[in-house]
């Protein structure tokens, strides 16, 4: 074949054929052109495909869909190019194992989403369901594109809608690296984890201008819904990055601690972290005086495989630490009060950020470990019309659905309701270890003995001295961990240098934790 049409039958050869795809191709690559690009880099941002082969293996993303094209003909649409609509789809790996992803690029109409953009992105979350994958989302977008009315808000739907349903499914990932406004900020409302990077990601539903204009209130983009804010006071993302190349290594990192799709167990990793390690530095972590704040991370990280603690939500409701790691190079959920936040006292944000993230861990498959010390729930007029009561519900909601292995340590204090909600056997811990350390009551020994004795303290000639007393005799009656071991709601009193072993002891043990819960279409999770 030589190439040139057949004078007789006028077909075109392949080499024409192949020419014709090729630049297709390269139109559809060139995104929104040099000079959008140009300005995108500017910005600090890089373009689409740019992220993607950041992210993904070298050489693996297959791409899907690049030659779908929009059907509106409205406002000059009609004369509109929109190569790949503005966003790119396909397929790739992730230290070997497949990901599907979607990437905006904000060069191509502002990466605004219309009826076929939102097509290929919903086709794609289709495809990452059937495959048992994890989706990864990109978003840069100015929005929704006006131009097409109701058929990008339909297309808006018909993403949340598969955000919603393949929840618990798959793993869902949203990377904020531009604006993300209005409706386009529900997505990653409903995916499982949200990144953003400093200075260059923003989200929020009405933007500055609309503020300024409806409040009187002049605020920037960045000061409106940057990453700090959203990491810091709304809790809306759960990590936040400096810059696109440490985003894209905190993605992989977080890929690495989950399993691909709720059949799945988590994946299993080589260690040279001995499982039966003692360490007698960890005696000194933790201080005898239950009123002496410490770092909880301290003793996270002296017990979890050397350097596997991956922090999330690190920057929000601080008095509460959650996180991956990995035991004897198995991946485990981690969830322990913070005593240099706050006493490490639970109130409204902490118990929302560790309910999610329990919840998470449940939904795939990951065992719960749960490092408690905990005075009670956050005293305050604030807090309690804030809904304390309703948001603290959540987290016993969470541990108590919860069917993966769950396994406890009491560090020091926990006292009142906050003892049952972290974990406690009353909502169905497999196995409980305490501290000689732990203090386990209805409340502190101050406030008890207040109550208890106060007509002796009131009598007494010395009324300091009589309750200094009274104190140390409820200490030494009930603040201590014998009570509860005694009725069998604490397994075990370990010494702190034999947390490690024992708690991989407990969680080889539960590997083959078999527990059903009541048939039902789903419960009312109290919101």
């Amino acid at each position: 074949m030589t190439g040139q049409p057949d004078p007789e039958v006028g077909f075109v050869g392949i080499n024409e054929k192949l020419a014709e795809l090729e630049e297709r191709r390269n139109r559809v690559r060139q995104g929104g052109g040099p000079e959008r690009v140009e300005k995108q880099k500017k910005a600090g941002k890089m373009t689409a495909r740019e992220r993607l082969a950041m992210l993904l293996d070298p050489g693996t993303f297959v791409e899907l869909d690049q030659f779908v094209e929009h059907r509106c003909t409205d406002f000059g649409m009609a004369d509109t190019k929109a190569p790949g609509e503005g966003v790119v789809t396909g397929y790739g790996s992730v230290e070997g194992r497949s990901v599907c992803v979607a990437a905006q690029d904000f060069t191509v109409i502002g990466g605004s989403l219309g009826e076929m953009h939102a097509m290929k992105i919903a086709k794609c979350l289709d495809l990452a369901k059937k495959m048992g994958v994890p989706f990864i989302s990109l978003n840069d977008s100015g929005g929704a594109r006006i131009q097409e009315g109701v058929d990008s808000l339909k297309g808006y739907g018909e993403i949340f809608y598969r955000n919603s349903i393949y929840s618990g499914v798959i793993p869902q990932i949203s990377v904020i690296l531009g604006p993300c406004a209005g409706g386009a900020v529900y997505s990653p409302a409903l995916t499982d984890f949200t990144f953003m990077v400093e200075g260059t990601s923003n989200m929020f539903i009405t933007g500055p201008q609309v503020i300024k204009a409806v409040t009187g209130e002049d605020v920037t983009p960045v000061e409106l819904g940057g990453a700090t804010v959203h990491n810091r006071l709304s809790g809306v993302a759960q990590f936040w990055a400096a810059d696109e190349t440490q985003c894209f290594g905190m993605v992989r990192k977080l890929l690495g601690y989950l399993p691909s799709n709720n059949l799945e167990d988590p994946p299993v990793v080589a260690t040279d972290d001995d499982p039966n390690r003692v360490d007698e530095r960890i005696r000194d972590i933790v201080p005898v005086d239950p009123n002496k704040p410490y770092d909880m991370r301290d003793l996270i990280n002296a017990v979890v495989d050397v350097g596997s603690f991956f922090e999330v939500h690190q920057y929000y409701a601080e008095n509460i630490v959650v996180g991956f790691a990995r035991m004897n190079g198995r991946t485990v959920g981690i969830v322990g009060s913070q005593p240099k936040v706050k006493a490490g006292c639970l109130d409204i944000d902490a118990s929302d950020k560790a309910c999610r993230f329990v919840r998470f861990c449940d939904c795939f498959n990951v065992p719960l470990l749960t490092f408690s010390d905990v005075p009670g729930y956050l005293p305050g007029v604030s807090q309690e019309h804030g809904g304390i009561i309703r948001h603290g519900a959540k987290l016993l909601y969470a541990y108590s659905e919860a069917s993966v292995p769950k396994v406890s340590l009491i560090v020091r204090k926990a006292y009142g309701g906050a003892y049952i909600a972290m974990c406690s056997r009353h909502l169905g811990a497999d196995l409980v270890y305490a501290l000689p350390t732990a203090e386990i009551a209805v409340m502190g020994p101050e406030g008890a003995a207040n109550i208890i004795f106060r007509d002796e303290i009131a009598s007494a000639a010395d009324q300091k001295e009589m309750r200094s007393r009274k104190i140390q005799e409820f200490r030494d009656k009930f603040a201590n961990p014998y009570v509860a071991a005694a009725r069998g709601y604490v397994d075990d009193v370990i010494d702190p240098r034999d947390i490690r072993p024992r708690l991989i002891s407990a969680l080889e043990l539960c590997k083959t934790k078999a527990e059903a819960r009541p048939a039902k279409k789903h419960g009312n999770l109290p919101m």
